[in-house]
């Protein structure tokens, strides 16, 4: 794909998956993200390149105020989501192992959030975007 191509987009809703606190998982704690989602449900990293102001996140969770911000790559290739609110490296939440899960609806990626915990979350849904 060369510089001119544009870069296809999708919207993707994580939401968080069951667990000892929420047995049925929780749709009210998530996060929605945009990002080139390659065909095998990969972030893929040229496109994240040459896209990387269009790929924002919202983290979402009942209670709190909505925290926007972007995904970004950090040393050594790992994907983290940045909030604008926070600035910080140490606020970053990276997603465990983004690289090699699939983000395709049904499947489950992991995420250590704010206060450390690595939670787990269901992809709920990948939409094209225009």
């Amino acid at each position: 794909m060369d510089q001119t191509t544009p870069v296809s987009m999708k919207r993707v809703r994580l939401e968080l998956a069951r667990d000892h606190d929420h047995p049925v998982g929780s749709r009210s704690h998530g996060y929605d993200f945009i990002a080139p989602i390659d065909d095998s449900g990969h972030i893929s990293v040229d496109d994240w390149k040459r896209a990387r102001d269009r790929c924002r996140v919202k983290r979402f969770c009942e209670g709190e105020p909505d925290e926007v911000g972007h995904i970004i790559r950090k040393p050594g290739g790992s994907w983290a989501f940045h909030y604008d609110i926070h600035g910080s490296a140490e606020s970053d939440e990276g997603g465990y192992r983004f690289d090699q899960h699939s983000f395709k609806p049904g499947e489950y990626v992991s995420i250590r959030e704010h206060d450390g915990e690595l939670r787990t979350f269901k992809v709920m849904s990948v939409v094209e975007l225009d």
